[in-house]
């Protein structure tokens, strides 16, 4: 279980980042005086990016568990 969590520490701190950025994000488009719905659209936008990020570690994680260290080998 070692090799794998020291596989998987990259993929976890880039989505964390990713995740804080777009929640900063979020927040000063909420702050700005803007209409709502140009809020609500960078809102919904932002949130189905940081989905997608998460879909995508569990992806990672699942490869590397399963084996495959790079994403090279698929080609």
């Amino acid at each position: 279980m070692g090799k794998h969590l020291n596989k998987t520490i990259a993929p976890v701190v880039v989505t964390i980042c990713l995740i804080a950025y777009y929640s900063i994000y979020i927040m000063i488009i909420l702050k700005l005086n803007i209409p709502n719905i140009i809020k609500i659209t960078f809102l919904i936008v932002s949130i189905i990016i940081t989905i997608t990020i998460i879909m995508v570690l569990i992806e990672r994680i699942k490869e590397i568990k399963g084996g495959e260290e790079d994403d090279l080998g698929k080609y």
